[in-house]
């Protein structure tokens, strides 16, 4: 990879979009970003490396990468509920999506740092008032109120404690029994008792259990006890604010290397990967895996030269492209670009975001997305990548562990008029664990009944 030139700062000399310019006080902006500069790294590189290790094995088609959580997390739900619900349900949606579709899932959250989010526009008018636009809690507040939306540098601080405090309590729950398999009857949510996937997924589970039992019985310790076995959930955020992620940039002694430390997987929005912008630039120079959201209006050459440009050497598990198209666009842009990076020939994974491409308004005014076509685009995906060769690498979902009405459908099926009872996002429509739990299963289906180009060529 080609640093030469670069260093965490060379994205300053470039455009960039979609990044907040209205802070009322630079001199308090940049008095913040020398202060997390100073703090801890809130994650380290071998474990970065692990996840690039780990994504490696999903570019040669060995395995499958989950990636979800929320849209954008809040200050206001930060709690250990919401933190532990969203690990158990990213948890139950690798063990269906291993078992029953026989390969390694990767585990991958929005989540520690998923605070900023682009807006379309950077006003909303309410009444006749017009204001800045909420662009998540790193950055101004959700109420419709002048002090609320005016940028507040001291919330970059306030979310980098919050990741740190949400790291603490994801490590926790993945090295302890909480985590463990033989834990799968505890981790049924209350709200999917009594639904087809619930009974789908305890089936499931006893299968598993069954199977760990029979192996432990073959190796028997002396004590006739086991040790938990540790569960990797790596995390995952946009990286908008280029400012908190220079803050948070650290270079290692021992290589020289340069990693964000604010997580260990990185993504460039739609809106954002301009590939002179500066968002790229300070992409490039960093050692994390890399995602780029690719939509429908990407073109097969530029999405080389964005290859050439985020992972020139072509660093196994170093790039994940993220499709996003919409389940009516899928299929006619999909196909151009698996054809392009294969012939492109550098290992790259192909992942789907089915969620930001389906986005609709409801007819009560509600923003929402439908579970069919939802559905939809993933099956589209899969198809798209056997005929082309490709292997279907990933899925990325906004979902969350909560029993929230946000999304139309499902088994339980959420209605227009539902969407009113609990409708908590701060931007985006999640799906609720009934639903991403259903998808994991439909998913698994198709997983199961077609195997990788390179997994058969293996």
């Amino acid at each position: 990879m080609t640093t030469r030139t670069w260093n965490p700062r060379t994205w300053r000399e470039k455009p960039v979009k979609y990044m907040p310019d209205d802070y009322p006080e630079p001199r308090a902006l940049t008095r913040v970003e020398q202060e997390l500069a100073r703090l801890p790294p809130l994650v380290n590189p071998s474990e970065t490396r692990r996840l690039t290790a780990a994504l490696a094995r999903v570019a040669e088609g060995n395995a499958f990468l989950l990636q979800g959580g929320d849209c954008a997390e809040s200050f206001k739900e930060f709690t250990t509920d919401n933190i532990r619900d969203t690990f158990r349900l990213i948890l139950q949606m690798a063990v269906v999506l291993t078992f029953a579709g026989g390969r390694p899932v990767v585990k991958v959250g929005r989540i520690a740092g998923q605070f900023a989010k682009p807006r379309t526009s950077p006003v909303e008018t309410l009444g006749g008032v017009t204001l800045p636009a909420y662009r998540g809690d790193i950055i101004n507040g959700m109420d419709f109120d002048a002090a609320e939306r005016t940028p507040d540098p001291q919330r970059l601080l306030k979310a980098y404690h919050q990741s740190s405090a949400t790291l603490n309590l994801l490590r926790a729950y993945s090295q302890s029994g909480y985590a463990d398999l033989t834990n799968l009857h505890r981790w049924t949510l209350d709200f999917i008792e009594g639904t087809p996937q619930g009974d789908q997924y305890r089936k499931l589970a006893d299968s598993i259990f069954e199977s760990l039992c029979f192996l432990r019985a073959l190796h028997p310790t002396p004590d006739h006890t086991s040790t938990p076995m540790p569960v990797d959930l790596f995390t995952s955020h946009e990286a908008l604010l280029l400012n908190y992620e220079e803050a948070m940039t650290r270079q290692e002694p021992s290589s020289g290397h340069w990693f964000d430390a604010s997580a260990h997987m990185l993504w460039i929005g739609e809106r954002t990967r301009q590939p002179e912008g500066g968002h790229l630039e300070f992409m490039r120079g960093i050692r994390n895996p890399i995602g780029v959201k690719c939509g429908p209006t990407l073109e097969p050459d530029e999405l080389v030269r964005l290859v050439d440009i985020l992972n020139p050497e072509g660093i196994p598990g170093r790039l994940t492209l993220i499709g996003r198209f919409g389940s009516d666009k899928v299929a006619d842009c999909l196909p151009k670009l698996m054809a392009a990076t294969r012939r492109d020939g550098r290992p790259v994974i192909w992942s789907i975001d089915p969620m930001h491409g389906n986005t609709h308004k409801a007819s009560n005014g509600y923003k929402t997305r439908s579970f069919d076509r939802i559905l939809a685009e993933v099956k589209s995906f899969l198809e798209v990548a056997a005929a082309e060769s490709v292997h279907a690498g990933g899925i990325h979902l906004e979902m969350t562990g909560q029993n929230v009405t946000e999304c139309l459908g499902g088994h339980f099926p959420v209605t227009e008029d539902d969407l009113s009872s609990r409708y908590h996002t701060h931007c985006d429509p999640r799906l609720n664990a009934d639903q991403a739990l259903q998808l994991s299963f439909r998913v698994a289906e198709k997983l199961r009944t077609s195997k990788s180009p390179r997994a058969r060529a293996a």
